[in-house]
């Protein structure tokens, strides 16, 4: 009998939708405790023993514990694929474009987005010089315009012809930029490809869902 998925972390935390949305795809039952700032510390002990960054999300299932939230989420394609291997295609050069924006994602785009975010949304006062926020507001709006070009390119989604893993960890990154009150370029693409979005489970649930 399989064991029934546990997923640690709050359901505001975008890495935690990330998740959230994949499961939904996957027609994925699972259980999930509230974690992260506001809830219980994930710097506990309890916390620390799954996790020693401290970081959301975290799932547990029969085969063990796993972290870091792209990489949970080929996981459970890979543990489901039978049913929906376009998500995280086999063939090696298609998977490979796949993982490569999803791996642009966490490495480039993710990191440009952190003084804006945390000055403008969290609010948070070790953010609030404005030269570093317009840098940083700069270069977020640069990594998009990265993006642009891709959806230009591709005309439906950022691999390619078909919806993929890299849509629902670029997505959530996408609804964080037009939430987030900054100044942004005119990127027709960008916009044509959210509304796109919208015609996938766990969009509106996780996605388009009033967080940023």
């Amino acid at each position: 009998m399989e064991h029934t998925l546990k997923i640690l972390g709050k359901a505001s935390s975008i890495n935690v939708r990330k998740v959230l949305w994949t499961c939904e795809e996957l027609g994925i039952a699972y259980e999930r405790e509230d974690w992260g700032s506001g809830f219980a510390s994930t710097h506990s002990p309890e916390f620390l023993r799954f996790n020693p960054n401290a970081q959301v999300p975290v799932i547990i299932d029969e085969a063990g514990v796993l972290w870091e939230s792209n990489t949970i989420c080929r996981y459970l394609v890979g543990k489901h694929h039978h049913h929906h291997s376009e998500l995280l295609p086999t063939e090696p050069a298609t998977r490979a474009r796949v993982e490569q924006w999803m791996d642009w994602q966490a490495t480039e785009l993710n990191p440009s987005w952190r003084y804006p975010f945390m000055a403008l949304v969290r609010k948070d006062p070790e953010f609030q010089d404005p030269h570093s926020l317009e840098v940083g507001i700069r270069g977020w709006n640069q990594k998009m315009g990265i993006l642009e070009h891709q959806l230009a390119t591709t005309k439906a989604y950022v691999a390619g012809p078909r919806f993929t893993l890299a849509d629902i960890v670029i997505g959530l990154s996408v609804n964080r930029w037009l939430m987030t009150p900054i100044e942004r370029p005119d990127y027709p693409a960008v916009d044509e490809y959210f509304k796109r979005l919208a015609q996938h489970p766990g969009f509106l649930k996780h996605c388009c869902n009033g967080l940023p």
